[in-house]
């Protein structure tokens, strides 16, 4: 059984009979009352997000789920497929929702993910932190235009745009934070 000090970002549990994970997670002491925990969850079912605040009395029953490697072949037709690795006859595919569609404009075919499952049925998906992709669209550098920041829009290999120091190129391979959305740096051609 967890507790509510147990509930930190990343962690899987059921409450209320269906399954959840923390998505953040703040204690909270105030004087003269009881601590709690303020948290951010998402049911894994309905991919519904809410804020809850839990308090010590608080248990939950932990979440046992299996990780298998998983590889992304394409989205389309409002349905994404997957195959299992090494096993490219076992495919499964997965409704195109929101939170599924800002994770694929990260993903390019062949990619390896993570699919996590509970009782053999699929829960979701989870993309690698970073991922390395390819410059495909990206305006030139005009002398002058740092007053600004420096940054201009270029658009990715998978479709995704994004803000970007000067100079970066069309071709350039940089590396992307799949959390954020973010500019990492840029990869060695």
């Amino acid at each position: 059984m967890l507790s509510y000090n147990d509930l930190k970002k990343g962690t899987l549990f059921f409450w209320n009979g269906d399954p959840y994970e923390v998505l953040e997670y703040n204690f909270v002491r105030m004087q003269q009352r009881r601590p709690s925990a303020q948290t951010k969850i998402r049911n894994l079912k309905t991919g519904a997000i809410s804020l809850q605040t839990f308090k010590q009395s608080d248990t939950f029953e932990e979440l046992e789920f299996e990780k298998k490697q998983a590889v992304f072949v394409f989205c389309g037709r409002g349905v994404c497929t997957f195959h299992l690795a090494g096993k490219a006859s076992e495919r499964f595919t997965l409704p195109e929702n929101e939170e599924l569609k800002h994770k694929t404009q990260f993903l390019k075919p062949n990619t390896e993910v993570t699919a996590r499952y509970i009782d053999d049925d699929l829960l979701d998906i989870l993309i690698p932190i970073k991922v390395d992709l390819k410059v495909t669209e990206a305006a030139p550098a005009v002398r002058g235009n740092t007053a600004q920041g420096g940054l201009k829009q270029v658009t990715l290999e998978t479709g995704f745009t994004l803000n970007v120091p000067m100079f970066i190129n069309e071709g350039d391979v940089l590396r992307i934070n799949t959390d954020s959305g973010e500019y990492v740096e840029r990869m060695n051609k």
